[in-house]
């Protein structure tokens, strides 16, 4: 009866445990699908985020100096561009003018200052701007004197073209800007500069 009363037990023992390992084994897959579909989500979310709303960029010369320095991080909000106002004072993103030639290695994308909008007459006397015969109040942190070439004579003004920007950066004497290869159309422009996130000691909103 001894022996009879174990084989009988054994089939059973053998079930639950053989039906633990299945269950144990679907779980595993259930949560193995549930974080694939999490990494996927997570990267079609990275990638959406940085295609059209937000994108980083690392600054590489002087030129935006002493508001942006080199090796500084930004981020750039694109939908700032799609979708709103692009204003004097904004900085802005865009991508390398064709004839853009200010030796060294050619950047595919730059990183200025708007001064000049759609319709705006700019010309230059000694170290100031004037925009539309209105000297330029420049609010934001900059360097002088402006530097050769000036952004043109009173006689002789810039008069930037609709859907164009006239750019500049803020470190006047040393920039490669509007001043050498002409203004920049809408399309071209990536997003507007909003956050410093790099280095941390100067993290910053603009």
């Amino acid at each position: 009866m001894d022996e009879l009363s174990a084989s009988d037990e054994a089939p059973g023992q053998s079930e639950e445990g053989s039906d633990s390992s299945a269950l144990k084994t679907k779980r595993l897959r259930h949560h193995l699908i549930e974080w694939g579909l999490l990494v996927v989500l997570a990267l079609v979310v990275a990638v959406v985020l940085r295609d059209y709303v937000f994108q980083t960029f690392v600054i590489p010369s002087g030129s935006m100096e002493p508001t942006l320095e080199i090796g500084d991080r930004i981020v750039v909000d694109k939908l700032a561009v799609d979708w709103g106002s692009i204003h004097r004072g904004d900085i802005v993103v865009f991508h390398s003018p064709p004839n853009e030639n200010c030796g060294g290695p050619r950047d595919a994308m730059l990183v200025k200052r708007v001064v000049g909008l759609p319709g705006d007459v700019l010309y230059s006397v000694g170290n100031t701007i004037f925009v539309d015969g209105k000297k330029l109040n420049e609010t934001w942190t900059h360097t002088e004197p402006l530097g050769p070439p000036a952004v043109a004579s009173k006689a002789h003004p810039v008069v930037v073209a609709a859907n164009n920007y006239f750019m500049m950066g803020d470190n006047h004497s040393n920039s490669c800007d509007s001043r050498y290869w002409g203004s920049v159309t809408r399309p071209d422009i990536i997003g507007k500069v909003f956050l410093r996130v790099w280095p941390l000691n100067r993290l910053a909103y603009f």
